[in-house]
């Protein structure tokens, strides 16, 4: 997990947040510390802000939680400010401390800034994952086994389940031979960013070599989703470096196929809407998917 802190101390609103009748009505102080969790380390190579989490925007965000809709707990204010930095596709965890200075608690606290009360809570990146998985030189099915189980190990990701081996035509590119492709569904603590890096180290032991754009390969690792659309707990996002979810599952039958096999329930964010990846399937060209060797990955 990640070292890297950016830390954000001291943001303060006055509003009307509380429990008593009181505190409807009459304004007081509000003050939150906010601490991310996040491997800085690339952007403290790349001087890219595309790279990091800019923290204005956290800042501003939790203010205005901290301004918004008056609630009775600053557990409430403390949750809404973390499950805001978690979407951020860069922020592994979130410490969000929330003080309540002149809160009425009928004794005498301290009168500095940060006397009288204070909620502090912790939260981690802790969603479902879509992983599709593909090779087409070499010997696939060994090379997808050794992907599957280097994915089970990393730190921060267990695999819940694998889909049966499709062979598949090559989609687009030079002539190549078939593939072999499957879906993982894992468990993910790592933010999306750290996990797609943890992908490409993966693809790297085994000589993914990025080239000729849909091109043969020995191992391709394609982060298709993260989160579930059903709850609105997917993650959204387009970048350089990163586009959720896929912007081309829903038209891969060598994605779909797997997926659909592995978890029937699965759905999947087409716009602003959660469609049933069978739905999507029933839409899909698939004449180039079939049947694959069985194989027992884990």
């Amino acid at each position: 997990m990640a070292a890297d802190r950016i830390i954000l101390n001291g943001i303060t609103v006055t509003s009307c947040h509380g429990v008593l009748p009181q505190e409807k009505t009459s304004p007081q102080r509000f003050i939150a510390d906010i601490v991310l969790e996040c491997d800085l380390s690339r952007a403290g190579h790349s001087d890219d802000l595309a790279h990091t989490v800019s923290y204005a925007e956290i800042a501003q965000e939790a203010e205005a939680i901290l301004r918004g809709p008056t609630v009775d707990l600053i557990e409430t204010l403390a949750q809404r400010i973390a499950d805001t930095a978690l979407t951020r596709v860069a922020v592994e965890a979130v410490e969000v401390t929330i003080h309540k200075p002149q809160a009425p608690a009928g004794v005498v606290f301290h009168d500095g800034q940060l006397g009288g009360p204070a909620v502090r809570i912790r939260r981690e990146q802790d969603r479902q994952v879509v992983i599709a998985c593909g090779a087409n030189l070499g010997d696939r099915e060994a090379t997808l086994s050794a992907a599957v189980r280097a994915l089970d190990r990393t730190p921060g990701i267990q695999v819940v389940a694998v889909s049966p081996l499709v062979e598949t035509d090559p989609v687009g590119g030079p002539d190549q031979p078939d593939y072999l492709n499957a879906v993982v569904i894992a468990r993910s603590r790592l933010a999306p960013l750290h996990l797609l890096g943890e992908l490409h180290r993966i693809e790297s032991w085994h000589h993914r070599i990025r080239e000729v754009r849909w091109g043969a390969r020995t191992l391709d690792l394609d982060l298709i989703q993260v989160g579930d659309p059903d709850n609105g707990s997917d993650l959204i996002c387009a970048t350089n470096d990163l586009t959720l979810p896929h912007p081309r599952a829903a038209v891969r039958g060598f994605v779909l196929v797997p997926w659909s096999q592995v978890d029937p329930a699965a759905a999947l964010r087409c716009g602003d809407t959660a469609r049933p990846v069978l739905q999507i399937l029933g839409a899909v060209d698939v004449s180039g998917v079939r049947s694959g060797p069985p194989w027992w990955p884990l």
